[in-house]
């Protein structure tokens, strides 16, 4: 099993974090989005209690991860999430293409809908349809990265024929993983995406461990190999024995998150992660 970290990138965390988790072993940063945070506040966290304030300093994600390409040679790097339901998808096609270049494909394109709604009116997204809306913008970007000349048709993302390069470096394209909880979000990673980017703990099914085989049982019978869906498991505890439990039920990618704070606080994080990517053997 793979261990990563995320960190929400802001002006008063740690900057060059990247190197030091490539050198202490982790596979992967993740790095969160949300263009900006309605002061109205009637969408509640989903997480419950008062929003972090780190959810509304967070800096863009394609920004600050092709950075952290730049000064690493292995680390992989991804979105936890991409907010692809508040981008335009052509010009988020043409980032998620270039990042890939940067990185020399090591990109992850974790994408979601999200939980504001008064974030994605901002951006003129309709909460109700947002879902219909993001299928239809992976699968443009998807005409996008694999063809010369791509075109798409549909509800409410459509262009006549265009050419945009860069492509990606990874064939047919950076793997596509689905934020959202059991079911709904397992279901639409079954449906149209390469993996499932559940948080490890929801409020409605508990420990994401414990779906996994209800998960696994839904992709076999939407004629899907469930092994072909792999799990990243985002907001994992720092503790041995849960990442130990996941490794034995066959997680992909297990996510810690570091604090959004400077060297002092992040760096022991990170010593203590890589004691436990160690024992993990």
């Amino acid at each position: 099993m793979h261990v990563g970290a995320s960190l929400f990138f802001t002006d008063y965390s740690i900057g060059p974090v990247a190197r030091a988790m490539e050198e202490r072993g982790l596979e992967s940063l993740w790095a969160p989005e949300h263009s900006h945070i309605p002061t109205s506040r009637k969408s509640p966290f989903p997480q419950g209690g008062d929003l972090p304030k780190k959810y509304y300093d967070v800096m863009d994600p394609f920004v600050t991860l092709s950075a952290a390409a730049a000064a690493t040679e292995r680390l992989k790097i991804g979105t936890g999430i991409c907010l692809v339901v508040q981008r335009d998808p052509i010009q988020t096609a043409k980032s998620v293409a270039s990042i890939d270049q940067i990185s020399d494909g090591r990109f992850l394109f974790g994408i979601g809908a999200g939980w504001n709604a008064e974030e994605m009116a901002d951006h003129g997204t309709e909460y109700k349809t947002r879902m219909t809306l993001m299928r239809e913008r992976v699968e443009a970007m998807r005409e996008i990265w694999t063809k010369p000349k791509a075109s798409y048709a549909g509800r409410f993302v459509a262009f006549p024929e265009m050419m945009t390069w860069p492509k990606p470096v990874q064939k047919p394209y950076p793997p596509v993983l689905m934020g959202g909880a059991f079911p709904h979000g397992g279901k639409r990673a079954i449906e149209y995406c390469d993996g499932w980017l559940p948080h490890a703990r929801r409020p409605n099914y508990g420990e994401a461990l414990d779906i996994f085989p209800q998960f696994r049982q839904m992709a076999a019978e939407a004629g899907r190999e469930p092994d072909s869906i792999p799990i990243t498991v985002y907001g994992v505890a720092e503790d041995a024995d849960t990442l130990k439990r996941y490794q034995d039920a066959g997680t992909e990618r297990a996510v810690l998150t570091l604090p959004a704070a400077g060297a002092e606080e992040v760096m022991p994080v990170l010593d203590r992660i890589a004691e436990l990517i160690a024992h993990l053997g």
